[in-house]
């Protein structure tokens, strides 16, 4: 199995780091493959609503939504992490997060997804909201912790000393691996879950 660790901040080393780190150390003995993906740090322009990628199977835009896509399709778990800034997360990983739903089309249903809020005090609730919408509308499960997915810190490294924190990540892992696990025997057992057409409907007056 392998979970996708997206860090969305430009701190390569910063508090989202530390806390995408302390998920690894569990998915590592559990015997889950991570990789982690520097988003935050990356030149990623928004989506202009072009629709190429239907023609194309990709997007216009050959930059790191591209070069990861494939690893996206195999893994098993996403975890996308982003500092809070004004209540909201990153606009670069938002951006990439955007734009590899959008224009990626193999089926995502059933990966389980998780997302993590590092802030220095307000705004990780709406950051969680935020980016767990990518999740819900895909027909990926999203995984739970003891508490809200979210670590505190301010100066680089001052995470490590928010021991709730912490263990919410570890706790957000093993939830994961459980998760990950169960619904691969799922499939194994009963396939995935019938597919309707969808149907598109405008809201119109």
């Amino acid at each position: 199995m392998m979970v996708l660790l997206l860090n969305g901040s430009p701190r390569q080393r910063g508090n989202t780091a530390l806390a995408l780190a302390e998920m690894a150390k569990i998915f590592g003995e559990a015997g889950v493959e991570t990789e982690i993906i520097q988003v935050g740090s990356q030149a990623i322009r928004g989506c202009v609503a072009c629709g190429r990628c239907r023609e194309l199977g990709r997007c216009v835009f050959d930059d790191l939504v591209n070069e990861t896509a494939e690893k996206f399709r195999e893994a098993d778990g996403i975890v996308a992490a982003s500092p809070v800034y004004y209540a909201s997360a990153n606009a670069t990983l938002v951006a990439y997060l955007q734009r590899m739903f959008y224009s990626t089309r193999f089926p995502k249903a059933m990966k389980v997804g998780a997302s993590v809020a590092v802030a220095r005090r307000g705004g990780c609730s709406s950051t969680f909201d935020e980016l767990n919408k990518f999740f819900t509308i895909s027909g990926m499960p999203v995984a739970s912790s003891q508490y809200w997915n979210s670590v505190h810190g301010g100066a680089p490294g001052e995470a490590a000393r928010d021991a709730e924190g912490l263990q919410t990540m570890r706790t957000l892992a093993r939830n994961m691996v459980f998760l990950m696990k169960s619904i691969q025997l799922g499939k194994e057992a009963f396939g995935l879950p019938e597919a309707e057409p969808h149907a598109w409907t405008n809201f119109i007056r």
